[in-house]
């Protein structure tokens, strides 16, 4: 399990750097418009007669999000005032969110109401790595019940994550689309653009695999158990 972990570690790692390897080239390439991502989000958000949604700025790098419990658009500085490519594609994609809240599309709707279980099962599986360490036996846990616990949580998770990939990548396309019709990324930019989030989608998916094989690992742990 130790040598998977550090698999998928390495991966997201690559992943991430490509990432930002990506962001900050086209983080050079400056919009003929010169808009900045707060005009594009505000202006994609109107185009879409989303008027209940606030643009706001939030400290960090690559912090951008769409928050649907206070409907507001988070970007990061450089972000929020930037006028660049990248700009553009990550203020397009988290506007993207809010359309999807808007519209009620199904997998938003769904990943929104898997929070609290995802917290839930997060602690769960905090919770029982700990006692792993200290000794189950000394809880009153047998070994085959803490797998079960930790393959049912793993499972939401699991779950989660795989339902989080529609949702990125919808958010991208619908992202991209508008990006293209508006004009404000055209030829060489529109692809740059599309380059910039088709890495951002990869770190979701590499996630997914992840956790896929976690469960796959958990499943065949207790399974290995059950026949001795």
């Amino acid at each position: 399990m130790i040598i998977i972990l550090l698999f998928f570690m390495g991966v997201g790692y690559f992943v991430q750097w490509q990432l930002k390897k990506r962001f900050t080239r086209y983080g050079e390439v400056l919009l003929p418009s010169g808009l900045t991502g707060r005009q594009i989000a505000e202006r994609m958000l109107a185009d879409h007669g989303i008027y209940d949604v606030r643009v706001i700025s939030v400290p960090g790098s690559l912090s951008d999000h769409y928050n649907p419990a206070d409907k507001t658009v988070n970007l990061s500085p450089e972000v929020y005032s930037g006028q660049s490519v990248s700009a553009a594609a990550v203020a397009a994609h988290e506007c993207g969110h809010a359309v999807q809240h808007a519209t009620a599309y199904a997998w938003l709707t769904m990943r929104s109401k898997m929070v609290p279980m995802v917290s839930f099962s997060s602690q769960i599986m905090n919770a029982l790595f700990l006692l792993s360490i200290l000794g189950v036996a000394a809880f009153g846990l047998n070994y085959g019940l803490m797998i079960q616990l930790i393959i049912a949580a793993q499972a939401i998770l699991t779950v989660f994550a795989l339902i989080t990939l529609p949702v990125e990548y919808d958010a991208s396309n619908r992202a991209l689309v508008w990006l293209e019709r508006t004009s404000i990324t055209v030829g060489m930019q529109q692809d740059q653009a599309k380059d910039a989030l088709k890495w951002a989608a990869r770190t979701y998916l590499v996630a997914a695999i992840a956790s896929v094989t976690q469960l796959v690992y958990y499943i065949m742990l207790y399974m290995g158990r059950s026949d001795d």
